[in-house]
């Protein structure tokens, strides 16, 4: 069973967080024009993160077979050059989608689920900072919540425009 990108991640968006500076992890407030903006620079770039964990999944898959085989023959006529290739291929891809994240996050919004392509970009309502929320998918950003709520808690900002139907990826 395959292990979901956004577990499969968490290290690389934590050592994105770590290597930010002081300065770069306060929030930036976005209004919703601004995040707007910023949702269509940067939906390209989570399309080509998502699409590179998955080919990340892919090369795991075959890592993890590989291992199972060699464990099952106790090491014995292990063909080293596929195995290196795969693991320079694992490593190029965890540093292709380590920059995708970066450029994400330096935007100020915030990477919430690779798997689905949500984002999270911090804003003030009614005085209290929230989160605009936005899904790969979506026309446009139509719904925020708290930030001790995540995606479930998604009110929208025009309550004439009730949650669309979830979009199909």
């Amino acid at each position: 069973m395959a292990i979901p990108i956004a577990k499969k991640l968490r290290t690389c968006c934590e050592h994105v967080a770590k290597n930010m500076t002081d300065d770069a992890r306060d929030p930036k407030y976005f209004t919703l024009t601004e995040a707007e903006r910023t949702r269509t620079e940067v939906e390209p770039l989570l399309i080509e993160a998502i699409e590179l964990g998955r080919k990340i999944g892919h090369v795991d898959e075959q890592l993890q077979q590989a291992a199972q085989r060699i464990a099952m023959l106790g090491g014995a006529l292990v063909t080293r050059g596929p195995l290196e290739k795969l693991r320079v291929e694992q490593d190029r891809l965890n540093e292709a989608i380590r920059g995708a994240l970066t450029r994400i996050e330096a935007t100020g919004c915030v990477v919430k689920d690779l798997d689905v392509g949500l984002l999270d970009f911090p804003a003030v309502i009614n005085d209290e900072e929230v989160y605009l929320c936005w899904r790969l998918g979506e026309d446009r950003i139509r719904f925020y919540h708290r930030q001790d709520e995540g995606f479930d808690g998604r009110k929208p900002l025009d309550p004439r425009h009730p949650e669309p139907t979830p979009p199909v990826h």
